[in-house]
């Protein structure tokens, strides 16, 4: 067995020598041939975990960055785009080899093409595959990428679009690199594949993410509420989307209500919000119950009430919850006095300030109370 195993391992030895030897020594169809080779070999099963590194040690990275400058040759790029691809699969290390070796720039010239969507399709997957690296993110963005990368979003193939966004993405969310400003025209073709894809997927929460970014500043919302049937495929988020999808979504029809309340407060109810929101006050993340509250305040008839203040508040609380301390024993007669301070107390202020309240109170001195309420409704039932 162990000598089975050895004599595989020379096998492959071998292998990676020659195609390693015909990538660097080779003509061009030669350099054709040995990365369609590389390709095969990385892919069969019986590969190994290391047969990635081996090909990086044995320089092949750089003769196959070399292969893309051959843009008169499309079965020379697109020989070397896919052995880049499987090379770079998993593998953070070569990611880095391959912009260090001058990739970005005959990428970035592969995107300009339109006559080519193939090519162009694996370019920007390549792409995509580099700006998952943080210290490829950079070089990516100083180069002429990103408004090619708007533009394959617009008017690109279905696969280019996805990869254009979840590159523009991976570039959006990284700390260390300067803020990007993004193309405000995008938000047209992002409400685009929001609608076509499922609210819950992987997909949906990069494409919220890029809407609510692009939501920040006033052309980004007139173009969010331009697009068609913008404003209502966010409900449909709201309503079906992941944890994270309805919070992105929240904050930005948050944003746009906040903007101009008398613009597009109606618009936003005419999509019918609310049982979504409403939802979402009890089941979205932290960040999306708060939004959620204060944009259905947003949305009532009358305006919003003057905020109450912190220690108006606590009063609000401690005044409920010696009520209730001081009628313990008054098990029934109790939680009917709570309930009815909660009813009053909810008919004379907004709804954010009424959950904060109910909130607070909840976590201190009225678990027992709110008990007392569940007792009094099992005996009035």
């Amino acid at each position: 067995m162990e000598e089975e195993n050895e004599r595989s391992n020379q096998n492959k030895e071998t292998l990676v020598e020659q195609i390693s030897n015909k990538l660097i020594n080779g003509n061009l169809e030669m350099k054709i041939q040995a990365a369609k080779e590389l390709k095969s070999v990385i892919r069969s099963r019986n590969s190994g975990v290391n047969i990635r590194a081996k090909f990086a040690s044995a320089g092949v990275i750089e003769p196959l960055v070399m292969m893309i400058h051959e843009n008169h040759h499309d079965d020379a790029v697109e020989a070397s785009l896919l052995a880049l691809l499987n090379l770079a699969s998993s593998n953070e290390r070569i990611k880095e080899q391959m912009v260090t070796c001058g990739a970005i720039p005959p990428l970035v010239e592969l995107l300009k093409f339109q006559n080519t969507n193939n090519l162009r399709d694996l370019a920007t997957t390549t792409i995509l595959t580099l700006s998952a690296t943080p210290k490829n993110k950079l070089a990516i963005v100083n180069s002429e990428a990103i408004p090619l990368l708007v533009q394959i979003l617009r008017c690109g193939t279905s696969q280019g679009k996805v990869d254009a966004v979840t590159t523009l993405h991976n570039l959006t969310t990284s700390k260390k690199q300067p803020t990007i400003i993004l193309d405000t025209t995008i938000s047209s073709p992002l409400i685009d594949l929001l609608k076509e894809c499922k609210k819950y997927s992987k997909f949906a929460e990069i494409t919220t993410g890029l809407i609510k970014i692009i939501s920040k500043s006033q052309e980004g919302i007139t173009s969010i509420t331009n697009a068609e049937n913008g404003i209502l495929t966010l409900v449909e988020t709201i309503e079906d989307g992941s944890l994270l999808s309805k919070e992105h979504t929240v904050s930005v029809l948050l944003t746009l209500c906040m903007s101009s309340r008398n613009k597009y407060r109606k618009l936003i109810l005419d999509e019918g919000p609310i049982p979504g929101l409403l939802r979402l006050t009890r089941y979205g993340t932290c960040k999306a119950r708060s939004k959620a509250k204060m944009l259905l305040d947003l949305l009532r008839d009358s305006p919003l009430e003057k905020k109450l203040t912190q220690s108006v508040l606590e009063k609000m609380v401690r005044k409920i919850a010696d009520r209730a301390n001081e009628s313990r024993k008054r098990t029934v007669e109790s939680a009917k006095i709570l309930l009815q301070d909660m009813v009053q107390i909810r008919m004379t202020m907004a709804t954010g300030t009424f959950y904060y309240i109910f909130d607070v109170a909840f976590k201190g001195q009225l678990c027992m109370a709110i008990y007392n309420v569940k007792y009094y409704h099992s005996k009035i039932a």
